[in-house]
């Protein structure tokens, strides 16, 4: 079989923009939680899928994906430990699936986006090089690496995350009707909008 591209799910990270009880991600979007949401369109695509996450949100993971499939890493600003950043993250997540034909780079805390919409850029990366979703104009995510980058992928450090890399390569938007490619939740007026947007929606399921 060939090679498909991964998604990769970013769920390290502090959450400190979210000033709610709790951390964001375990914040309930109707039966399920924000990661969980995000993990189960993640899924739907049947593409494979890496989750990096803390032990905080691990067993959520592994709920959803094999446990050989979550990169469990240090929580953030545990004593001794150096600040790892986004950039760590996605590259951890990169060398956890090497043998992918490119990498769909989602954070854990966009519970919207829908699965054809992941199908939509991975299938782009046979053409482009990186690929990010758009809507009406505003780019969004999942952004998608070709396989090309793996090397300077799993190189990334810091909070920058793949910044630099969108910058020097030749992006290409895809435009799709899905506005959960805009809606991160960062704060708690943005968790109230992924409830607002989750009432009446549905998990497409497509194949590459």
């Amino acid at each position: 079989m060939a090679a498909q591209p991964a998604v990769i799910v970013l769920a390290a990270g502090r959450g400190s923009r979210f000033l709610g009880t709790g951390h964001k991600l375990a914040q309930r979007l109707g039966s399920a939680t924000v990661l969980a949401a995000t993990l189960r369109h993640a899924v739907a695509t049947h593409l494979p899928v890496v989750v990096v996450t803390t032990e905080a949100f691990a067993e959520t993971a592994r709920d959803h994906v094999a446990a050989r499939d979550v990169i469990v890493l240090p929580e953030p600003g545990t004593p001794g430990m150096p600040s790892l950043g986004m950039g760590y993250s996605i590259s951890a997540g990169v060398s956890a699936a090497s043998d992918a034909s490119g990498w769909l780079i989602l954070p854990g805390d966009m519970p919207m986006v829908r699965s054809d919409t992941m199908l939509e850029v991975a299938r782009e990366l046979s053409h482009h090089a990186v690929v990010f979703a758009q809507h009406r104009g505003l780019r969004g995510h999942p952004v998608g690496f070709s396989s090309e980058l793996y090397s300077e992928l799993v190189e990334l450090r810091g909070d920058e995350g793949a910044r630099r890399l969108v910058a020097r390569y030749a992006a290409f938007g895809v435009e799709v009707d899905d506005p959960g490619t805009l809606l991160d939740v960062d704060t708690v007026a943005d968790l109230e909008s992924a409830r607002l947007a989750h009432q009446g929606s549905a998990v497409p399921v497509q194949r590459v």
